[in-house]
């Protein structure tokens, strides 16, 4: 079962990703864009873990970070 993150944790999260990854999360978010069609969040979790070697949380704050931008695009 997937971890639930508060709002307070994921911004954390997404602000020790560079620092973590030694990528910027905009790099990461083009990264997932550019990456393979998947349609279920854990998939893409799972892809960015193997594809990359991310740990768990900092794949699953990038994905929810990515599908959150995406639904605010989809509203404009």
């Amino acid at each position: 079962m997937s971890q639930v993150f508060s709002e307070e944790t994921h911004r954390n999260m997404l602000a020790r990703i560079p620092h973590c990854t030694g990528r910027e999360v905009s790099d990461w978010l083009r990264a997932v864009d550019e990456g393979p069609s998947l349609f279920r969040f854990e998939e893409k979790v799972s892809w960015l873990r193997a594809e990359h070697d991310l740990a768990y949380g900092h794949a699953k704050a990038i994905i929810h970070e990515y599908d959150l931008r995406r639904a605010a695009r989809n509203l404009l």
